[in-house]
């Protein structure tokens, strides 16, 4: 038997391929999965698609660190101390390193830092595996054939320029089952094209592109731009507030005792004072030094350096209306 499985996030390529789906005229399944930073927009976008366009309603699934954390736990009772990490940085991490229920914040907590672009775990353990493990592996696993629908556009990078349309993957070979990858959106070039494969289904664009955001699967994505960032900060405070108490959280589950959302390096002017700071004998991972570093290096310091120019030196002389960016993405229309 075959199975089609469309992976939804909210944003307008996967939109589009879930309508795309609809075109074929043949059942599907849709996916989607929760990471726990998401904007409500993006929620009600996904929620209510099937609603939209009479297609099939889609089904959530979540990733579960809950075992993760609790042999991180098991293994700084055991290590830390012994490899001299402080121990008012153990007892934090040991008081903070419980179960949340939120995706992101659990696997940032079991990893001990945020995922990076040199270390992007997130798309991985947050999506890939809790759609192959609750879906994609249990129909493999009874033989079927299983066809993933992914909205990926050989515009978007070099490396999707020479992806296939449609392509086998050995990748479970351990399963009797068959699994080919679909992308029926690979040769669409035009952003315009992508809104009205899903406007002629009666879908309008996710409404966070509407407020000039080009990224909505993350709320706000660590890949953001400078102008993004301050977009987020200008009309979504809210989302600000909760990375400010997830880089603590975060922290304290840290064995250097300190991590940000966004990496200093973004920031000229940060990244001196950081090696200023190491050189003159600052340590992130002393209990008198945790609070002032991560004031001085977080997300508030970022969201600052993101309404500045010249590389963060002086902020700009004309203040941007980042609202009017929505025109070039055609949400707006």
């Amino acid at each position: 038997m075959m199975h089609h499985i469309v992976s939804v996030s909210g944003g307008k390529d996967s939109t589009a391929t879930y309508c795309k789906a609809i075109e074929r005229g043949l059942p599907f399944r849709a996916v989607a999965a929760d990471t726990g930073n998401e904007h409500p927009a993006t929620y009600e976008a996904v929620n209510r698609l099937h609603e939209k366009t009479g297609g099939p309603k889609v089904e959530w699934v979540k990733a579960d660190f809950s075992r993760e954390i609790a042999r991180k736990r098991v293994f700084i009772e055991n290590n830390w101390r012994r490899h001299g990490v402080p121990a008012d940085i153990v007892e934090r991490a040991l008081d903070v390193l419980r179960p949340t229920g939120n995706p992101f914040l659990d696997l940032c907590l079991w990893k001990g830092r945020f995922p990076s672009r040199k270390a992007q775990f997130c798309t991985e353990f947050l999506k890939i595996i809790p759609i192959d493990q609750y879906v994609t592996r249990p129909l493999l696993a009874t033989g079927a054939t299983v066809v993933s629908w992914q909205g990926v556009r050989a515009a978007e990078s070099e490396v999707r320029k020479h992806l296939k349309a449609f392509q086998r993957l050995e990748s479970h070979a351990d399963l009797p089952g068959n699994f080919f990858v679909f992308r029926p959106l690979l040769r669409v070039e035009s952003i315009e094209d992508i809104f009205a494969i899903s406007r002629r289904h009666g879908v309008e664009p996710n409404a966070l592109y509407g407020w000039g955001l080009r990224r909505v699967g993350c709320f706000p994505c660590i890949n953001c731009s400078k102008a993004e960032l301050a977009l987020v900060d200008r009309h979504f405070p809210e989302q600000i507030e909760r990375l400010e108490t997830w880089e603590t959280l975060v922290s304290e589950a840290c064995k250097r005792g300190h991590s940000t959302f966004f990496t200093i390096v973004n920031d000229p002017v940060m990244q001196e004072e950081w090696s200023a700071y190491l050189a003159s004998g600052g340590d992130p991972t002393s209990m008198a030094d945790f609070d002032p570093t991560h004031s001085r290096f977080g997300i508030r310091r970022m969201v600052e350096w993101a309404k500045t120019d010249r590389g963060g030196r002086q902020y700009s002389l004309l203040a941007r209306d980042f609202s009017t960016t929505c025109n070039q993405w055609g949400a707006c229309e």
